[in-house]
């Protein structure tokens, strides 16, 4: 079984995003589940989502203490939220972000594997949200798919295709230029 934790703000889409990927790996014969957790739901409060994935049926149904990898939709949580709690040794760190990588070495250390993407400028770029409040879901899911390999990016473009309910192609070009983008430390 794999486990993945989502770090977002509301409105960033950390629990659509949980859920296009479950679609993924759903689309590639897997078991999944997509579920959030949520503190205040308003916009900018802290938003944590799950994704569990196996190649049998998941009978758990709590939430992910322990995850494999975790997925950071805004970097300035680091200050405040400890988004690597639980983290397996050697777990992947998919941070959206537009610092040079290395400045992410001090939170983290090298316990882990550590990717940055600026997916806030690609999401800007494709037109998917605002400047002021860009939605990062789809392109960090590309990210996480070339991190990671445990998904292909035809797997997560064809999700968004299905899932997506606006702006899909948009949305896939996103998800390509993080996939092709990603950066790791």
């Amino acid at each position: 079984m794999q486990e993945i934790r989502f770090h977002g703000r509301g409105g960033q889409g950390s629990v659509i995003g949980s859920e296009v990927l479950a679609h993924a790996f759903f689309i590639e014969g897997k078991f999944v589940q997509a579920f959030p957790a949520f503190g205040v739901e308003r916009r900018g409060a802290p938003v944590t989502a799950f994704c569990r994935i196996d190649d049998q049926h998941i009978n758990l149904r709590s939430q992910i203490y322990h995850p494999d990898h975790v997925v950071v939709l805004d970097a300035s949580m680091i200050e405040n939220v400890n988004v690597i709690d639980g983290l397996k040794k050697n777990g992947s760190i998919v941070i959206n972000s537009s610092r040079a990588p290395d400045f992410y070495k001090k939170y983290f250390g090298d316990d882990y594997r550590l990717f940055v993407i600026d997916a806030a400028a690609i999401a800007v770029l494709y037109r998917l949200g605002s400047a002021a409040n860009p939605i990062v879901n789809t392109a960090i899911l590309g990210a996480f798919s070339k991190a990671t390999g445990l998904v292909g990016i035809h797997a997560v473009l064809q999700a968004i295709e299905e899932y997506v309910p606006v702006k899909k192609a948009q949305n896939q070009q996103a998800a390509q230029a993080a996939y092709d983008q990603v950066v790791q430390v």
